[in-house]
């Protein structure tokens, strides 16, 4: 089955289908461009003791090498019985008392039994609930790991929350594997901890053994180990891609709680480097800091040794690499690149990367140290520009002999002008794909058919902007408004039909007017009888709106049909145009503007275009097709056209009559209408009335 994609560059078309906005009176508006950017800090002094007693007047904070003033600050320090807890129990002890009450009430109420009270959903803790708590998350990414990594860092664990987990401590427990999945959420009960790290085991790991940069036996060999290596290297940034998300979705959870807090991320490493997933490393980074939270990266594989002729899980290796020193170059290049993202992800949100150690006790000692007692300091920067540029943030203590440990910086938000070619790309290629529709952008989409042979049809697809929606450029760039439409057609085993993409230029100085009016782009695709689905995604490139539209696109099939007539288009303006095969609203090098939205105004012209297919030519006669215009306001018919009578076939490759009328719009009064379309084939004594609803004004 042949499918082809017909475009018609109708990229701008503006049609009048509203008057000029009123002019209203304007209304006050209030802008501000402070941002607020948060750090919290560690002092130490030469011993390496915190230091308790500093002021605000004892920091100084510098951005890009530009001084911040100092707008808040406050030190946080866990006590050795938090607040929370007292708080927790009173909240326990009033739930108790209430299912008290309850019980009493109903006994006293009735004779009757009483009902088992239900069980409560568990409420949230508010930060104030949590304050004086370090709060911990265990993250185990299970996808990177051999089973007896994931074994060892859960015994690690363990041994930390039997040994030296205090009450102070709210420990969670997560694991990334193809999801996201949290076993369980803070608990300071050691038992409830213990009871989730026991879930995990040997049999969770699921990596499989990285490739190796040991020797080969030929150059075809170290070919194919190459061509192997780039056959796995899109699938290995999409795995990283995947935890990098999660750990910014973990970010993103905990950042409403104001305080400091910590993963814990066991890891076997990431085989590709992080210059290979910058955007989301960045993103996982930025999340990660603006909620104050601190990534403490382990490496659970530990101490590895590198063999010059490898270990003995892998084959006897040729060549002079051997004794050149090539191949443990070559590991040693490959574990750097794995352990690269961790790093990045500690020294980035002012946590810690341990690697090649195979005692992991310290990350658990250094997690509560650093969030025993810190400083949390917060400064408006003067830099508002939303360019997502990394900014270096310097925290220093006037005081002679300390140490200050903080995160270096923050990614700033970037809006859409500072996004890069291949980042709008991929934008609108999720929203066209995602089970959620974007509503920022208004947009309607309609479509029709017409036959062109036995089992093919030509739909044509209307996307249709209200002008009034798309923001008004600056003045730099009022000459430079642009859409961006891509959309798909597919059928109902949702196998892609048909595709639809375009960039769309406003011409020059419509800037003024394109309020009152709309933007129109209109495609087409051949498709057969059948239903399909169609979704089209429109993005402004200036603020970067998003508007999408879908719905059901139904061929019928004509075959059955007593009197074959293809769809009604309304359409208020013809445009010059180039004639294209096969598209029936072109004739004449004219083509029919369909009024996707069915709102007519009074000074516009009212077409109507159908055509009618294989008119009965019943023993010998010649065709003789009746057809006529009924407009009605309710139930009550206001004005018919003439009958128009039609004895010939206009395209009789297409086997079709073709009518087009024009209606007067100026002698019908403005309100809601039912279009009627009469249609009787005398010959064969069979008729058809479709209906169509408009709006006149």
């Amino acid at each position: 089955m042949k499918r082809t994609l017909w475009i018609s560059i109708l990229a701008a078309a503006l049609s009048a289908v509203a008057p000029a906005a009123q002019t209203q009176a304007p209304r006050a508006v209030f802008k501000s461009n402070t941002q607020l950017v948060s750090v919290d800090v560690i002092v130490r002094d030469g011993s390496g003791a915190i230091m308790r007693d500093l002021k605000r007047e004892d920091f100084e904070v510098t951005e890009d090498g530009k001084p911040m003033e100092i707008r808040s600050f406050a030190f946080e320090e866990i006590a050795s019985k938090p607040q929370a807890i007292e708080t927790a129990e009173l909240l326990g002890g009033a739930k108790d008392q209430m299912a008290q009450d309850s019980a009493k009430a109903g006994a006293a109420a009735t004779p009757a039994p009483a009902s088992a009270p239900k069980a409560e959903a568990p409420k949230p803790m508010t930060s104030e609930e949590l304050a004086g708590r370090r709060l911990i998350v265990l993250l185990f990414d299970i996808a990177s790991m051999q089973p007896e990594d994931v074994q060892r860092a859960v015994d690690s664990a363990s041994t930390f929350v039997t040994k030296n987990m205090t009450p102070a401590d709210m420990v969670a427990v997560a694991t990334i594997s193809s999801n996201l999945d949290v076993l369980g959420d803070f608990s300071s009960d050691k038992t409830a901890v213990s009871a989730t790290l026991a879930k995990l085991s040997y049999k969770e790991g699921t990596a499989t053994p990285p490739a190796t940069a040991d020797t080969v036996a030929t150059d075809e060999q170290q070919a194919a180990d190459d061509t192997s290596s780039q056959d796995t290297s899109d699938m290995d940034t999409f795995n990283n891609d995947v935890r990098l998300r999660a750990i910014k979705a973990l970010s993103e959870t905990l950042a409403p709680i104001e305080q400091k807090k910590s993963i814990l991320y066991f890891s076997a490493g990431m085989q590709r480097s992080g210059e290979d997933n910058q955007v989301e490393l960045r993103s996982a980074i930025n999340a990660a800091n603006r909620a104050h939270v601190s990534i403490y990266a382990v490496d659970t594989r530990g101490l590895q040794a590198v063999v010059p002729g490898g270990d003995a899980t892998r084959a006897s290796g040729r060549g002079s690499s051997l004794f050149s020193g090539a191949n443990v170059r070559g590991q040693y290049t490959e574990m750097a690149a794995s352990q690269d993202t961790l790093g990045s992800l500690a020294s980035d949100t002012g946590g810690r990367a341990f690697l090649d150690s195979n005692d992991f006790a310290p990350a658990f000692e250094r997690v509560q140290r650093d969030m025993s007692a810190y400083y949390l300091i917060g400064y408006a920067t003067s830099n508002v520009a939303k360019d997502g540029r990394f900014r270096t943030i310097k925290v220093r203590v006037k005081r002679p002999n300390t140490k200050v440990e903080a995160r270096n910086g923050y990614y700033a938000d970037r809006d859409f002008q500072h996004t890069a070619r291949n980042d709008r790309a991929t934008q609108i290629q999720e929203q066209l794909f995602s089970a959620i529709p974007a509503t920022d952008l208004p947009v309607l989409v309609t479509s029709a058919y017409y036959r062109l042979a036995t089992d093919r049809y030509f739909v044509p697809i209307s996307v249709a902007v209200p002008g009034s929606s798309i923001p008004i450029p600056a003045e730099k760039d009022k000459d430079k408004m642009e859409l961006d439409v891509l959309g798909f057609v597919r059928d109902e085993q949702g196998r892609p039909v048909g595709r639809v993409q375009q960039t769309l230029t406003l011409p020059p100085g419509s800037t003024g007017t394109v309020a009152a009016k709309q933007v129109l782009y209109t495609t087409a695709v051949e498709l057969p009888p059948g239903r399909f689905d169609i979704k089209i995604v429109v993005r402004e490139n200036t603020s970067g709106l998003m508007g999408s539209f879908e719905s059901a696109v139904i061929v019928p099939e004509l075959k059955s049909a007593p009197l074959k007539v293809s769809a009604v288009t309304l359409s208020t303006q013809m445009q010059p145009a180039k004639d294209v095969k096969d598209n029936p609203l072109i004739r004449n090098g004219q083509q029919l503007v369909p009024n996707v939205t069915h709102i007519v105004g009074k000074d516009q012209r009212l077409l109507f275009y159908y055509e009618v297919y294989d008119p009965s030519t019943a023993n010998g006669a010649a065709p003789n097709i009746r057809t006529s215009l009924a407009f009605y306001r309710g139930k009550v018919k206001v004005f018919e056209t003439p009958v128009v009578e039609r004895s010939n076939i206009d395209d009789p490759s297409r086997k079709a009559a073709i009518f087009q009328f024009e209606v007067p719009a100026g002698s019908l009064q403005p309100g809601f209408y039912t279009c009627q379309i009469n249609v009787i084939d005398s010959v064969s004594s069979k008729f058809a009335f479709p209906r169509l609803v408009f709006l006149l004004r």
